[in-house]
């Protein structure tokens, strides 16, 4: 197992409060995509910020709802829409693990959000066994696209994310050796020139290890009752 990295990196601004998250979730047609109307949207963050608050969460849509491929396109860096990478036509196809358990809701919170820095140089067969220990669970592609969508600065150069909770399974039940990330194109080979700062979903080996790549998880994932 690696060591963990003790550099400094960028102390990341607090999320928007719930309310503010649904009108910038309204704002770019994501309960569209969602099958989601305004007014359910605006009625869950509401009632997620009262009477215990929800200061610091996360308001995501359940994937299945909501898939990666739709959500990457509305991402923004530098005015560049975010995009997939040509390789991975399937990105729809990655699942949460078998030991992430999602609510059975259209919406839900996610809380303790951390980019993972302190694993940069991890490979996700390292990283995910120990998240598993201190009691934390890996982001889906999906959640870290709405991360980034709250909280662009949440994307930097040197500071980005993978997102080990979505997996692809084979036919065979064994799982495939990609695992999901987000980070900024450099605008090289089949991204195109034209991409160089937007916001990037692609995916790297299992095995392997990125220093520039940390391990985005959470403390857990809720449905506020409504």
């Amino acid at each position: 197992m690696p060591e963990t990295t003790h550099a400094t990196s960028t102390v990341l601004p607090l999320l928007p409060a719930l309310s503010v998250q649904a009108e910038r979730l309204i704002e770019l047609g994501v309960h569209e995509i969602a099958g989601l109307s305004t007014a359910e949207l605006r009625a869950f963050a509401e009632a997620a910020e009262a009477p215990a608050g929800g200061d610091g969460a996360l308001l995501a849509v359940h994937p299945g709802q909501a898939p990666a491929s739709a959500l990457a396109r509305l991402l923004r860096r530098d005015g560049k829409p975010g995009f997939v990478v040509t390789d991975m036509p399937d990105v729809d196809l990655f699942a949460p693990l078998d030991t992430v358990a999602l609510p059975d809701a259209p919406l839900y919170l996610l809380t303790g959000l951390d980019r993972g820095d302190r694993m940069a140089n991890w490979s996700p067969h390292e990283a995910l066994p120990a998240l598993t220990a201190e009691n934390r669970t890996p982001l889906l592609l999906t959640e870290g696209i709405h991360w980034v969508m709250q909280q662009p600065a949440v994307l930097e150069r040197n500071h980005c994310f993978m997102t080990i909770g979505s997996r692809l399974r084979k036919a065979n039940g064994a799982l495939d050796a990609r695992t999901p990330a987000i980070w900024i194109s450099n605008g090289t080979g089949r991204d195109g020139r034209e991409r160089r700062n937007a916001p990037k979903v692609g995916w790297c080996w299992a095995g392997n290890r990125h220093t520039w790549l940390g391990f985005a998880s959470a403390t857990g994932r809720r449905v506020q009752d409504l």
